[in-house]
């Protein structure tokens, strides 16, 4: 009785609420530059066993974040402090955002009673971050933080994945509770567990019955097939169905630069080689995890066929909507991809070695990888692009598995380095994105070697895009 009268008397603030908040979700690892008013929040996210991993800048950290929601499928959480330190990291989140990456932005402001005052570095972060964001919200009182930090979790890994915000003013960082108080509040806030990684079967969301047949019937009787894949399935652990996919079917498939590795990239399907051919000649195309936009030329003419028949997997109903498919199969591209292998295995159907189809990939990706062997094979001094991506590749392959994390940024490197060096394993490739964002590269290979450690990170950098975040490296020697 004297313990439990002792406990009572304990009390808890803001920074431990928070804190214990995220442990509590699962959160690991939180990346960030701490300052006024967040030094005690990060310090008491130590002491519930989450890492901080301090950088020098809030962009790159942002970025980091983002890479880790996307590596680990739980959300990266980057922290900043108030005013300029929310600017600085909107980069991070917008960027995530853009990507879909589940990730969380938690900033301090300014206390609440001397906003409008011109207060130290204040801000309406709010409405600053409302752009970037799938959700975001303010604790206005200490007991609203572990509500806002469960609801930003479950934001950020809803339906189509992206960023969300929370807003920790200084009071309430600095009001407290009892301890009692905040074991009944901390209740609300459940441990988040990636779909893939439960033990128990979850119910999944599937497409409807009709729309598999459908898409499956436009694929049977395709003369051109194409499949294309992107960092969406990658997100969705979506590749062994779509291994299984290519393997009952025999059809070519093209990675978008980060799906690359869901297949090999010298599987003897890889239409990587022969990019403008399968584009511009498929009939049909089954895309994956991909949106249909400039990566893809928005699946349009002239660079497509104005014949050819798109079915989109996405897990964004308002993005089928917006492209018009011939069929439009909304959910889990892993889910979807093992739906569709079922629906062939009754009536299976490939491509086979006689193909015209494939005889014609085949003999266009043979012509190209004879000229650019040709060109890496020349040692050129001083180097050019090709001849230090020709020594990194092999290098790298030499390493077997687990494969290394590859990033890769700057406008030439970036472009070169797909072409040359190749991805054997899933989620193995990070670069620009979606949003051709410079300066991601440190932040991306510094969240790579810390969420998977197992793993080597390699960052092959532009010295432009080095340049974004070339004081990172310090972060990574010291993190690493």
């Amino acid at each position: 009785m004297e313990g439990e009268a002792e406990d009572k008397k304990k009390f808890i603030d803001g920074n431990g609420l928070a804190a214990r908040a995220f442990a509590s979700a699962g959160v690991e690892h939180i990346f960030g530059v701490v300052g006024i008013p967040v030094t005690s929040f990060a310090n008491c996210a130590m002491k519930a066993g989450i890492r901080f991993v301090g950088f020098h800048n809030e962009q790159s950290a942002g970025y980091a974040a983002g890479a880790a929601g996307y590596l680990t499928g739980k959300p990266g959480v980057l922290l900043t402090v108030s005013g300029p330190g929310c600017v600085h990291g909107l980069a991070g989140l917008s960027n995530a955002m853009i990507n879909t990456w589940p990730m969380i932005m938690v900033s301090g402001s300014s206390v609440q009673a001397d906003i409008g005052k011109g207060d130290f570095q204040e801000l309406d972060q709010l409405e600053a971050v409302k752009p970037f964001s799938k959700f975001s919200g303010k604790a206005r009182k200490i007991s609203d933080i572990p509500r806002l930090v469960s609801d930003a979790i479950v934001a950020a890994v809803s339906g189509r994945p992206g960023g969300t915000y929370v807003d920790l003013p200084a009071d309430v960082l600095h009001a407290t509770i009892s301890e009692t108080e905040a074991e009944e509040l901390l209740s609300v806030v459940e441990l988040y567990i990636p779909v893939w990684q439960r033990s128990h079967p979850v119910q999944e969301p599937v497409a409807p019955a009709e729309g598999i047949k459908k898409a499956v019937s436009l694929l049977r009787n395709a003369q051109r097939p194409l499949v294309i894949f992107g960092k969406g399935a990658a997100y969705a652990r979506a590749e062994v169905p779509l291994q299984q996919l290519i393997k009952i079917t025999r059809i070519p498939f093209l990675a978008t630069p980060m799906g690359k590795g869901l297949l090999p990239d010298s599987h003897e399907l890889s239409a990587t080689t022969a990019r403008s051919l399968v584009i511009g000649e498929s009939d049909v195309a089954l895309v994956v995890g991909a949106r249909l936009n400039w990566l893809l030329h928005f699946g349009e003419p002239p660079r497509w066929s104005a014949d050819v028949k798109f079915i989109l997997v996405d897990i964004s109903g308002e993005e089928i909507e917006l492209r018009k498919p011939a069929v439009g199969l909304v959910g889990d591209a892993r889910v979807i991809l093992e739906q569709i292998n079922s629906e062939i295995k009754d009536n299976p159907f490939a491509l086979g070695d006689g193909h015209p189809w494939l005889q014609k990939t085949k003999k266009k990706s043979e012509e190209n990888v004879r000229k650019m062997d040709a060109l890496l094979n020349k040692d050129v001094v001083p180097f050019n692009f090709l001849t230090p991506m020709r020594i990194i590749r092999d290098e790298l392959l030499l390493l077997g598995s687990p494969a290394p994390i590859l990033v890769s940024e700057g406008a030439n490197t970036m472009d070169v380095g797909r072409s040359v060096l190749q991805q054997i394993e899933p989620r193995t490739r990070l670069d620009a994105g979606t949003w051709g964002t410079m300066g991601v590269g440190l932040g991306y290979a510094i969240a790579a070697a810390v969420v998977l450690p197992g793993r080597l990170a390699v960052a092959v950098e532009g010295d432009s895009g080095f340049g974004f975040s070339g004081l990172e490296l310090e972060v990574g020697l010291l993190s690493c």
